[in-house]
């Protein structure tokens, strides 16, 4: 349908809602589908007219056609469900069961079978999660709230929930409009005309075919009518007097309209039809959906942009200037006169102006040099060859390419948005962040091991106001890193080529990220793991840079094709279509284009050995300059801030710097102001001759003599940094900040714990704690904690929902409820008379709804009602006995079930069989993680063995035992458990000489052994929720918190931090049996102690993470030779 037809759709409906045709109304805005009326929807929900709901809803939606959409046909249907049961009205709520709901059972089967227990209850409020249900009124007022946010939230929806705002009886007046226009080019125009009928064109007829009286004004003359005089439709009133615009009148409007407004300011809409806030265009107003799983924050705006962006022209009308008025810009006003010309030494491959200090460029080289350079002095201030600051700390893969290849390069440097900080991305897996203070101090603060191979580019964001570094490399991804400790936030995968450069941005509340791939791939990233919002060819095909205006409102590109065409483009953001592209390129030229822009007005690339420069608003070149000659092909380019200086790359290894009026007297202000600073310490700096792990200096080169400073104020303190990045968490691949010994740093402590007011602890409450603790797990919501004693009793302690905890999520400062069934009896497991409960395996397992829980203590399995205690049913009794259980995580009626006669039984609780019996171990089970992303289970063993199952055909892919740590020269055996990280690639092994990570290959990656102030065998561990840490009991009744991805040790806390000292002085053999990660709340955890007590620990308030990243390697690295096989591999990507 055309834009103008879809208005005359709008027109006819506020027609017929002001002529009350309402039934009409609703049913025209179903076919329509370009309006929905969200007040009419609520009156029906509020109504209870079930039907009438869904029948409008189908219109615009179906069940399947979004998570969104099957969110909100799920709640209405529920709440069916719920009334049904509510007026015990069994029969109508099995149907509605059977009808409705059933279609929701393919999706989540755990859900559909919680959703038809609640017919076993007498009152459905006996659920816990619908305890708080009212009355049906209110019950349908909570559901519109939350449905009204799902409608908002889904992509389907979007700009269909405004009407668009015109002016009452708009319809009418452009009826009026047609019949003056008519009555003007009567021939016989008559001065009352009587209209019959708008079928046909209205004419005047002569009266007895002679000629009617003139009309009262001549032709194009007079005011322009005024709307809405035309009568009522079926009045037939005498028709207004004609009046006609002028010329005068016609050109007025021509030369005062807004092009942007083409029917000019408006009034309110139409009474009775709902008129929301008018959707915002390209990423902005995130509308954050209820809790529900999968709903994650800013989703539905990225799934708009998604269906929004395209390639291509766009298909609306568009006026210059209709966005941004033309601004009439002098190329006098460009900085295009050389005041200064700079000797770097080395191919300058990146460049960047200092945010606050507009005279100080940062500059990165071919041979990997960072040199900071006061242009105003032509002072070279700061020069730092090249050098892994810690090898030790690298992977195995970069330290075999530095071997073979010590060449490396700058791809990229930048500063950090306020100049404290900034990045330097390399041609070879690290970046390097340094700390910089306004006297030209330089420091290290952080290297990661970002990506493997190059690192093509490096920039900063502020998601969820944190400071981040943002990378991309040759192993076509993206990540996110904690600017303060390095920890790793976000990894973006999807593209399908080396990732060439990011451009991270925000509108409004909304932060993402555009990436750009050498396949000529635009994808666009909200910092969550859903994947990419958009993905689109750019310009050109290859390499393509994107940049935003200062003021963040215009998104240009520039592309560059493998036959040199270059692109350069600015983008319709609210269409993701091209809305100009800019003319002046020479063609097939060697090089990649680089550009940037300045002061909201000016575009400037390098190319064809000059400088181009565009007025934003206009395609065509505006001037260009050759700096004097002597530059690149395609030259690299910086503007400063104020757009006063640019600096521009020569072909013989220098710098030169251009200035406008404005520039120049900067620069002179620069030198006025250093001629009172005194003399400063100046050292003589030699080119560097590339090593075999970095460049060594040349102290017999003469080519290049420049002077650097070397500072020796205190060194810039970042704790800014922390404060803005308080709440950061995520980690991998990172190495400490390793300081050079002139750099005056303190020595790194270790933080420890031992005081009860440096953390929080709380020793949940228990009349009866006698029994060890052998298995302890959160609900997977995060509100309760359940534990498995040796006594085989089940203990579920639950936080209520008040003022303090209105979440009602576990935590160390509220105390919960040891929950107990109304009949008073425990939920007990069968044990096996022929062996004491005490000696037995205990094994527990939770369904992902936490409706029912598995678990066994030496006898048969139990499975339990979570809502009731009730036994549902028993299987498997002994021998051999069930010593590890797990869900299969596609299906939840398949049980791994690891047996005490090394064997693990496959077991389909619906049919009550055995389906497959797995053999590979020598002794009992005791640990069985799955992964659904390689499809695989993953076994360990009290013979220290680890196995691999494919679970598809159930076969054994590998087997090993696990790696002795350094000095343990016998083989280990022993209780051995297993975990799979987030990433479900990566192996948590646990065992009492180790902590270690593995590959999906089962090769060992990091292993970390008892030592030092950590010394006693390991009783436990487990990754945190978000996978960043890793926490770790031991027997001594210590807990380390350890980085989850290098094993660095964060810090110790000592059992007199959590333990009284009442209670220790009685026991002081008490330790953690069992470690229990919070599934939301990274750093919570509970610990299941030797003495049946249960406590949940946090970090204090004043510090609400835990310790800090250890700058000494404790852990031995073990390389998986593929990984240097895959690095040795050329790079696609270009030079930058």
């Amino acid at each position: 349908m055309s834009s103008l037809s879809r208005e005359l759709v709008f027109l006819i409906l506020q027609f017929l809602d002001e002529e009350k045709f309402k039934e009409t109304v609703h049913k025209l805005e179903q076919e329509f589908v370009f309006f929905f009326n969200m007040k009419y929807f609520e009156d029906q929900v509020q109504a209870g007219e079930w039907d009438e709901v869904e029948r409008y809803l189908y219109g615009f939606t179906k069940v399947e056609d979004n998570r969104y959409s099957m969110k909100i046909f799920f709640e209405i249907r529920k709440q069916k469900y719920l009334e049904a049961l509510d007026r015990n009205d069994r029969a109508k709520a099995v149907e509605i069961l059977c009808k409705d709901l059933k279609v929701f059972s393919t999706f989540n089967e755990d859900l559909f079978k919680e959703i038809t227990q609640l017919l076993t209850l007498d009152n459905f409020r006996q659920n816990e999660q619908l305890s708080k249900y009212g009355d049906i009124k209110s019950a349908r007022s909570i559901m519109l709230v939350e449905l009204k946010k799902l409608i908002e939230a889904n992509p389907l929806f979007r700009e269909k929930l405004a009407f668009p705002a015109f002016k009452a009886s708009r319809l009418r007046t452009l009826i009026n409009q047609s019949l003056n226009w008519q009555h003007q080019l009567c021939k016989n125009p008559r001065p009352n005309p009587d209209i019959k009928t708008l079928f046909i064109d209205h004419t005047c007829n002569s009266n007895n075919g002679g000629r009617g009286p003139p009309p009262t004004n001549s032709s194009l003359a007079g005011p322009v009518p005024k709307a809405g005089v035309f009568p009522p439709i079926g009045a037939h009133g005498p028709f207004q007097p004609v009046v006609s615009p002028s010329a005068g009148a016609i050109a007025g409007w021509m030369a005062t309209a807004n092009p942007s407004m083409p029917h000019g300011p408006v009034a309110a809409g139409p009474p009775g039809l709902v008129q929301p806030p008018v959707a915002a265009a390209f990423l902005k107003h995130p509308r954050t959906p209820p809790g529900g799983p999968g709903l994650e924050y800013q989703m539905a705006d990225s799934e708009h942009l998604m269906k929004r962006m395209r390639v291509g022209p766009s298909d609306e009308l568009s006026f210059s200037g209709s966005t941004h008025l033309p601004i009439l810009y002098s190329p006098d006003d460009l900085p295009k006169i050389v005041v200064r010309t700079l000797n770097q030494g080395s191919n300058v491959v990146s460049m960047d102006f200092h945010p606050q200090q507009q005279t100080i460029l940062l500059v990165g080289t071919n041979v990997g040099d960072v040199s900071i350079w006061e242009v105003g002095s032509r002072e070279r201030i700061v020069h730092k060859p090249f050098k892994v600051w810690d090898l030790s700390a690298c992977s195995m893969a970069f330290q075999t390419t530095l071997v073979k290849d010590a060449v490396i390069a700058v791809n990229r440097c930048i500063w950090g948005p306020d100049g404290a900080i900034l990045g330097v991305a390399f041609s070879k897996h690290i970046v390097q962040i340094y700390t910089y203070n306004p006297s030209g101090e330089l420091r290290q603060h952080l290297e990661i091991d970002a990506h493997v191979g190059r690192v093509n580019d490096i920039a900063f964001a502020h998601p969820n106001k944190q400071l981040c570094i943002v990378t991309c490399g040759d192993d076509k991804t993206i990540k996110v890193w904690d600017a303060v400790a390095g920890r790793r936030q976000y990894t973006f995968e999807g593209h399908e080529a080396p990732v060439y450069s990011v451009c991270p941005h925000f509108k409004e509340t909304i932060q993402f990220i555009f990436s750009t791939s050498i396949d000529g791939k635009i994808k666009a990233w909200l910092y969550d793991c859903l994947g990419p919002r958009v993905d689109y060819d750019a310009p050109g095909l290859w390499c393509t840079t994107m940049a935003y205006s200062a003021d963040g409102t215009r998104l240009f590109s520039c592309g560059t094709s493998k036959e040199g065409d270059a692109h350069l483009v600015e983008w319709n953001e609210s269409e993701g279509a091209i809305k100009r592209e800019y003319s002046g390129f020479g063609k097939r030229a060697m090089g990649v284009v680089q550009f940037d822009t300045t002061r909201n007005r000016v575009l400037a690339a390098g190319d064809e050995f000059q400088i181009k420069f565009w007025d934003m608003n206009d395609v065509n070149i505006l001037t260009v300059t050759d700096a004097d000659e002597r530059l690149h092909a395609r030259p690299r380019l910086r503007f400063n801030k104020e757009g006063s200086l640019l600096a521009v790359t020569t072909s013989d290894n220098g710098i030169r710097v251009l200035a406008n009026n404005d520039g120049q007297r900067m620069l002179a202000r620069t030198v006025q102001n250093q001629a009172y600073e005194g003399s400063r310490f100046s050292d003589t700096v030699k080119p560097a001759i590339p090593g075999s792990l970095g460049p060594i200096p040349n102290a017999s080169s003469s080519m290049l003599s420049a002077t650097e400073r070397e500072r020796m104020q205190t060194p810039l303190s970042i704790t800014n940094l922390a404060n803005a990045n308080a709440e950061s968490s995520k980690l991998v691949d990172i190495k400490p900040r390793i300081t050079d010994d002139a750099e005056n740093t303190k020595s790194w402590k270790l933080p420890e714990i031992v005081d009860s007011a440096h953390l929080k602890a709380l020793r949940l409450p228990d009349p009866v704690a006698s029994s060890k603790i052998l298995r302890l797990i959160y609900t997977n919501s995060g509100l309760s904690l359940l534990a498995l004693a040796s006594s085989a009793i089940h203990k579920l302690w639950k936080w209520q929902r008040n003022e303090r905890n209105p979440s009602g999520k576990s935590t160390a400062s509220i105390v919960p409820q040891l929950w107990q069934p109304a009949n008073g009896a425990p939920m007990s497991n069968d044990v096996n008379e022929s062996k004491p409960a005490e000696e037995s395996a205990a094994c527990i397992a939770l369904s992902k709804n936490d409706s029912y829980v598995m678990s066994a203590s030496g006898g048969k399995i139990s499975l339990f009602n979570m809502m009731t205690f009730k036994v549902m049913t028993t299987f498997m009794p002994p021998p051999p006995a069930a010593t590890y259980l797990a869900f299969h995580p596609q299906d939840n009626n398949i049980v791994a079930i690891g047996m005490e006669d090394s064997t693990i039984q496959i077991y389909n609780v619906r049919v009550d069989e055995v389906k497959t019996k797995l053999k590979g171990h020598q002794k009992q089970i005791t640990g069985l993680a799955f992964s659904q992303t390689l499809n695989s289970l993953v076994s360990s063993g009290a013979d220290a063995q680890l196995c691999i199952w494919n679970i598809n055909g159930w076969e054994k892919k590998k087997s090993r035992s696990i790696q002795s740590p350094p000095g343990h020269t016998s083989s280990l055996v022993g209780e051995t458990k297993v975990q799979f990280h987030n990433d479900q690639r990566h192996i948590l092994v646990v065992h009492e000489s180790q902590i270690a990570i593995y590959d999906h290959q089962l090769e060992c990656l990091k292993l970390w052994s008892p030592r030092e102030s950590l010394s006693a065998p390991i009783s436990s561990a487990i990754y945190s929720c978000d996978g960043l840490l890793l926490f770790t009991g031991f027997s001594d009744g210590a807990v380390g918190v350890f980085d989850a991805d290098n094993l660095r040790l964060r810090c110790r806390i000592a059992p007199s931090a959590y333990i009284s000292s009442s209670i220790s002085s009685s026991n002081s053999t008490a330790y953690p049996m069992v470690i229990a990660a919070h599934p939301s709340d990274a750093n919570q955890f509970a610990l299941g102690m030797s003495d049946g007590s249960v406590h949940v620990i946090e970090p204090a308030d004043a510090d609400p993470k835990w310790g800090g990243s250890a700058p000494q390697e404790n852990g031995t690295l073990t390389s998986n030779p593929s990984n240097s096989a895959l690095n040795s591999q050329p790079s696609e990507t270009p030079s930058r």
